[in-house]
């Protein structure tokens, strides 16, 4: 029995070293989860602290801010580990999924193996950019900025250890060796055509941003990887840009103190839904418009429509919204793919609902009146809206309602009184923030807080044993929508020093045509832009150089500021690269390639609301004094 024993004795080494990788995978996620958990909870107390120094005992802390921006990139960084770990970061699994067994399992591999990749070109950046900072005194707490630049390179390096241990997990040794050799193999490949790539000028962000992005996302590559290897392979193939400079833009992408209205309301929408609060609110709504076909997408849009006004931040209005009605459309038979489709729309279609927090910077950046941005942005939202509803009715037309009962007045009436108080949040929030009590950033503390009370006290729902949890999963969605940002916010800047924004300005300056033209070629070029750089780094970008253009042939500011941001919406939420559609998938935790086909005829709607805005400036324009 030679050969049983050998066998034996194999498959009970693998085993042992499998065992191995398991229990060095769980000490290092209970390493990970419970510091980002805890700065989630240490973030909703500094913020919350603030408010009630300032509103309260009319005593800012006046290092308030500060500590919550040192905490916000520690929280970014150890949520971004802990989705890693968790396998969370958003990824187009299209093609993976209609792949061969094998086949997939080896482009899994690869997926690991390219962030891997990633990781390890940035990780020596990562740390010099650390040390660089230590020379950097905080203003309020006197401290090293290290303090806070360290969370890139440690975040780095725990990746990269998970990342190891995933490849060291997989059984099929000869396919993770073939994974790996592949990707080695492109980069070598990549690095060796150097001399190449600096003969074709711009050509190169065809190469890197265009043709290695999609092969990435196509290939299933987590997108905030694929962002990341694509900029950070044409700074260093193509310029002789230290690559510390793209750790520091990805830090600025990353921790933009505004983004922490995110964590807060994902928070705040698990929080809403453990309370009770979601159930009470959803069944006060069902009661109003449940018997009618398609009832709660109609609840959606405009929920998303009010809720816009309170954040700013698409992100955190979709985490505030999503977990509140998607369970309930859910249990209605709502697909997965129609939920997330319809809650990406609703995202571009409320882009320009104020305190957009692109008005604020078109504003800033073109000396616009934000106030006339402001009145601006409400009409044409509202035809956007209007758009969606009739797609809406026309995909739920043939829908049987008749299984859901028309509510009598008194059932109406009841389920508005228990509703009552978690009803209240919004009109909390947004009073919040009307009469200054607290800024975008730390209105969501007051709603979880509020909310908190409600449930103890009025619902008497509140499980403690759940609030861990919902830390947790707080941290990785936080993590995993951030990273792609920071991603995003680098390649913005790859593409401003490559000098391709002052080219697209002096082409749209030429164009014959005038006035339509222009606002034809501007809708068509920020689609494409909304999918690359988000709302604000493409206005940073050519807001300065297109919005005189549009003043000299006779465009009015605010008309133009209307039009660039609904096409920048658009390219935000389109797949395969708007960064806002994976965002949604992040919150509505859906796989990307489950809203492909439903997504479509939305974006049509929105695009044909697009038009009609661009058509008529009156619904731009015609409140402004």
């Amino acid at each position: 029995m030679p050969g049983t024993r050998t066998q034996a004795g194999g498959t009970g080494g693998a085993a042992a070293g499998l065992t191995w990788v398991a229990g060095a995978d769980a000490a290092l996620g209970w390493l990970v989860e419970i510091p980002a958990a805890m700065l989630v909870v240490a973030e909703i107390v500094v913020l919350f602290a603030g408010i009630v120094a300032r509103y309260v005992f009319h005593a800012p802390l006046v290092w308030s801010d500060e500590l919550a921006s040192i905490l916000f990139l520690w929280l970014a960084m150890l949520g971004a580990v802990v989705a890693f770990r968790r396998g969370e970061h958003m990824r187009m699994t299209a093609l993976v999924n209609r792949a061969s067994p094998v086949a997939r399992a080896f482009l899994d591999v690869v997926a690991v193996a390219s962030a891997l990749a990633f990781l390890l070109m940035i990780a020596m950046p990562g740390y010099e950019y650390a040390i660089e900072e230590q020379y950097v005194t905080t203003p309020a707490l006197e401290i090293s900025n290290i303090w806070r630049a360290a969370a890139l390179p440690v975040g780095t390096a725990l990746m990269i250890l998970i990342a190891l241990l995933r490849l060291a997990s997989r059984g099929a040794w000869k396919a993770t060796v073939g994974a790996v050799a592949l990707v080695a193999a492109i980069v070598a490949a990549m690095t060796a055509l150097q001399p190449v790539f600096a003969s074709l000028g711009n050509g190169n962000l065809v190469v890197f941003f265009v043709v290695i992005v999609a092969a990435c996302v196509f290939a299933g590559v987590p997108i905030a990887f694929c962002f990341g290897l694509a900029t950070f392979g044409y700074l260093a193939l193509t310029t002789g840009t230290p690559m510390m400079v793209v750790v520091g833009r990805m830090d600025e992408g990353m921790s933009h103190l505004i983004l922490l209205a995110v964590p807060m309301f994902v928070f705040l929408g698990l929080l809403i839904e453990m309370t009770g609060m979601a159930e009470r609110m959803v069944g006060f709504l069902a009661s109003l418009l449940g018997h009618v076909r398609g009832g709660l997408s109609y609840v959606l849009i405009g929920a998303m429509y009010l809720v816009s006004g309170i954040s700013g931040a698409k992100a955190a209005d979709m985490a505030a919204v999503a977990p509140v009605l998607f369970p309930e459309m859910r249990k209605r038979g709502a697909s997965e793919g129609e939920l997330v489709a319809l809650l990406s729309a609703t995202g571009a279609q409320t882009e320009t609902i104020p305190p957009s927090l692109v008005l604020i910077t078109i504003g800033s950046v073109t000396g616009v009146s934000i106030t006339a941005l402001f009145t601006g942005g409400l009409l044409p939202g509202l035809v956007l809206g209007l758009m969606l509803c009739f797609v809406v009715w026309r995909r739920n037309r043939h829908e049987n309602a008749g299984t859901v009962a028309r509510a009598t007045r008194a059932e109406i009436l009841r389920a508005l009184v228990v509703a009552l108080p978690a009803l209240a949040l919004p009109f909390v929030i947004r009073a919040a923030v009307v009469e200054g009590v607290a800024t975008a950033t730390e209105v969501s503390t007051i709603g979880i807080v509020y909310s908190a009370l409600i449930g103890l006290l009025v619902y008497r729902r509140f499980d403690c044993k759940r609030l861990w949890p919902m830390l947790v999963d707080t941290a990785s969605l936080s993590g995993a929508i951030l990273l792609i940002i920071g991603a995003a916010t680098g390649m913005a800047w790859a593409l401003t020093q490559s000098g391709f924004s002052h080219q697209l300005a002096d082409m749209m300056a030429k164009l014959p045509g005038g006035a339509v033209t222009f606002l034809a070629v501007s809708i068509v070029a920020f689609v494409i832009l909304g999918s690359v750089l988000e709302g604000i780094p493409a206005i940073v970008l050519f807001g300065p150089l297109l919005f005189p253009i549009a003043r000299q042939i006779g465009v009015h500011e605010v008309h133009y500021a209307m039009v660039v941001i609904l096409a920048m919406g658009i390219g935000l939420f389109a797949p395969p690269f708007g960064v806002g559609y994976y965002a949604a998938c992040a919150i509505s935790r859906v796989a990307p390639d489950r809203g492909m086909r439903a997504i479509v005829g939305y974006l049509v709607s929105i695009a044909i609301g697009l038009v009609i805005v661009a058509a008529i400036p009156w619904l731009s324009i015609g409140f402004l004094k």
